[in-house]
């Protein structure tokens, strides 16, 4: 939703998970407005805020998160946005599609970047604001700076190193018209858009006692404390048999295959959710993928094949890979296609690599996955 759908490239029918139809032929009671509660573990049992009751024998919870909000006057206006759900990037596609707007982005992790990266493309004036002085914190400030240079020369514009502590109302009406940042500078904007992460929405786990720590915690099955009770996607604090902590991750390929893993531990089958982290962005003329273990990867070696020291170089592509202890724990590779297989098989292998082979571009890394 913050990538082709918010640019207008798909349909909201792109979007379905299934077809309607889906749910009656395979035999899936759906129920749509209808939020859950209550877990009642001793008797087997979900309440509804209907009060309605639905026996189970195994529960999977699989709430998601909710966008961080900003405590801030003026965060309620019209015209602020957050993007999680369909209507809200429904109505973010709309706010930008007419252009020659003025655009705030407030974040400037993947969401932020990616939403600035499509308002510009709709002709829209777009600054982005960030609280730290660099973009992407999860990487090198070298890497990251390849993805800001990219964008600010699609005009978009950086204020980092300030945070909004304002959001002023228009004097025609409810709608914003400048955020006021905590420099005294004031940016002019009708739309702002408040990408900040998210939080695990684990209301449910923690009224009986399930164990929760940035998400709810599980084992490499997905099982929770409580017996026949699981927990997948963004609310999942899994155990990760590669790191040995757990992990919660937000990206679509967690939600894809811990439904998987999910499923096969409900019925009984052993299951375990064990891949790499994998997520992928296309912005301001970058074509990015990455897979690999966050916590393995900050302050690992970073290997680079080719150069970003300057954005025609990075355009023309490059591959980070991040080595620790000799093997391979992340990589990423922009404007350069057809790398994650062997990228995903080497992380797995864990084993022990050629540096000066890693690093030399002739050498493809199927070579060295043995693919």
């Amino acid at each position: 939703m913050s990538k082709e759908f918010l640019k207008g490239a798909g349909a909201e029918a792109d979007l379905e998970v299934n077809p309607p139809s889906w749910y009656d032929q395979n035999g899936v009671e759906l129920l749509l407005g209808e939020r859950a509660a209550q877990i009642i573990p001793d008797a087997r049992m979900l309440r509804l805020e209907n009060d309605a009751l639905l026996p189970y024998s195994k529960l999977l919870i699989a709430t998601g998160a909710q966008p961080r909000r900003l405590n801030v006057p003026g965060a309620d206006l019209e015209g602020v946005h957050s993007l999680r759900r369909l209507e809200d990037s429904v109505a973010l596609r709309s706010a930008l599609a007419a252009g020659d707007r003025r655009v705030a982005v407030v974040g400037t992790g993947w969401i932020g970047l990616e939403v600035a990266a499509a308002a510009r493309e709709y002709g829209n004036q777009v600054t982005v604001l960030g609280r730290h002085t660099t973009v992407l914190r999860q990487l090198e400030p070298a890497l990251g700076d390849v993805f800001r240079r990219a964008l600010e020369a699609e005009g978009v514009a950086f204020r980092l190193g300030c945070h909004p502590v304002e959001f002023v109302r228009s004097p025609q009406g409810d709608g914003v018209a400048a955020a006021v940042l905590n420099t005294g500078e004031r940016i002019a904007a009708e739309t702002v858009v408040v990408a900040v992460g998210v939080e695990p929405d684990t209301h449910l786990a923690e009224e009986v006692r399930i164990p929760v720590r940035n998400g709810i915690v599980t084992d490499a099955s997905l099982r929770t404390r409580i017996a026949d009770v699981y927990a997948a996607g963004d609310v999942a604090s899994s155990l990760q048999p590669f790191t040995g902590d757990h992990v919660r991750s937000e990206h679509w390929s967690n939600a894809l295959n811990g439904g998987k893993v999910a499923a096969r531990s409900m019925l009984g089958q052993e299951a375990r959710l064990d891949l790499a982290p994998y997520f992928y962005t296309d912005q301001a003329g970058l074509s990015m993928e990455y897979s690999g273990y966050w916590q393995l990867v900050h302050g690992a070696e970073l290997v680079l094949r080719g150069s970003t020291a300057t954005a025609e170089a990075a355009r023309e592509g490059f591959v980070a890979l991040w080595v620790r202890d000799g093997a391979l724990v992340g990589g990423m590779n922009v404007n350069v296609p057809r790398q994650q297989k062997a990228i995903k098989a080497l992380i797995a292998s864990r084993a022990r690599l050629d540096q000066r082979r890693l690093a030399d571009p002739s050498v493809p890394l199927a070579e060295l996955a043995g693919l």
